[in-house]
């Protein structure tokens, strides 16, 4: 009988220790600091759980090598794990972009069908159970709990990354790895919300708008996407603020964000609208010229912006305040201060470096026996159901133990 640890009992080491334990011959072990398993995957997809995307492929993940995924990716992609979860007697429905949530509606649901799987004859689960320290010893690994020392064939590190730490997020994995002679990238918060001059944002606080949003270094778009912006006291945030994160995250000091708050128009064509609203109705507020195209506390924010206050009428605008205008409505800029931080952020950009790692098994290619698998290394996806893809589809190959 082989004795397995898995360090972590988030998505990937759920999914490792099921796996594992289909090999009836193996005795594994879940060790989970906190003092229940998957929290984090209770706060996924706005308490959903956008379990995966039917999209999953290798352009919606990112690290210094994306190819590392394709193996785990290939032998347990999305309909094997939709499969999967059939069998656990999860019903999942296909939602706006591929996103797969569970019917229910409910992360729960989820976490309930992987709970009840675990309880197998041959998998102990320990939670309030934190690894202090991993070594290993004439062929086996030793590992020290905040309880008692632990005595193994295999170690599986599952630990996650460093965002959500209200959740849970931990640099366990990372401290664990690095004892045993693994490097680790640069980590940044990613998926999070973006910090901004609050000028603008912190009056439009609550305001939603469907914008495209560019990130921009001196003259060059960095990045672009097209969604729901949320304003906020701090920033903006919202599903296109996701998007764009990892970018800011990662892209160093001197950015910007553009928000073009009428993506489907031309300047021409907004100038040409404007126009026509101050012949036909001529004696409104200057500020509220956009009403009826933006959200109204948007449109006077952005007549604000151009320096265009309620003092005047729409009679008494030049053609090149309406202009103006038209500009600012395509080009709404706020200056970025950085992100709201790991305590925020859903998923971590960066982790231990995957060149140390068998793609095809996940073993360790310094210690043979050690395994890694999901956000603890350097791979993270979109926001979408992608970093879930991941946890399950490399912690089942981690799971396999190279068999």
């Amino acid at each position: 009988m082989k004795t397995i640890v898995i360090i972590g009992g988030g998505a990937s080491g759920m999914m490792a220790a099921i796996t594992a334990s289909q090999e009836h011959a193996n005795h594994v072990i879940l060790l989970e600091r906190q003092s229940r398993i998957g929290r984090k995957l209770l706060s996924t997809g706005n308490g959903r759980c956008n379990l995966t995307n039917i999209h999953a492929g290798r352009d919606h993940y990112h690290g210094a090598d994306t190819g590392f995924i394709l193996p785990a990716m290939e032998k347990f992609g999305v309909d094997r794990t939709l499969e999967f979860f059939r069998g656990l007697g999860l019903i999942t429905t296909i939602e706006q972009d591929g996103r797969v949530y569970p019917l229910s509606n409910h992360a729960a649901s989820v976490l309930d069908v992987l709970r009840f799987a675990l309880e197998r004859d041959n998998i102990e689960l320990f939670t309030d159970r934190a690894v202090l320290s991993l070594r290993k010893q004439g062929g086996k690994f030793l590992i020290d709990t905040n309880n008692r020392s632990i005595q193994a064939d295999h170690v599986v590190i599952t630990c996650g990354g460093a965002a959500g730490s209200d959740l849970g997020g931990v640099m366990d994995g990372y401290e664990l790895l690095e004892m045993m002679g693994h490097k680790r990238t640069a980590i940044n918060p990613s998926l999070v919300q973006i910090n901004t001059d609050t000028a603008y944002p912190k009056a439009l606080k609550g305001v939603k708008a469907d914008a495209s949003v560019s990130v921009i270094f001196g003259e060059r778009v960095m990045i672009a996407y097209r969604g729901e912006v949320l304003f906020t006291d701090f920033g903006v945030s919202g599903p296109a603020i996701f998007e764009i994160s990892r970018t800011v995250s990662t892209g160093g000091k001197g950015l910007s964000i553009s928000l073009d708050l009428l993506a489907d128009y031309s300047e021409e064509d907004i100038t040409g609208m404007l126009t026509h609203r101050c012949e036909t109705a001529p004696k409104i507020p200057a500020n509220q010229i956009l009403t009826g195209a933006l959200q109204n506390r948007l449109g006077q924010m952005v007549c604000k912006y151009t320096g265009v206050s309620g003092g005047i009428n729409c009679a008494q605008l030049t053609f090149n305040e309406l202009h103006a205008i038209a500009y600012a409505a395509k080009h709404f800029m706020l200056g970025i201060e950085g992100t709201a931080g790991f305590e925020c952020a859903q998923v971590t950009a960066g982790g231990m470096s995957t060149s140390e790692f068998d793609p095809k098994t996940m073993e360790s290619r310094i210690v043979p026996g050690l395994f890694a698998c999901g956000e603890v290394l350097d791979i993270d996806g979109d926001c979408g159901g992608y970093n879930l893809q991941w946890a399950w589809s490399s912690g089942h190959l981690a799971g396999e133990l190279g068999k």
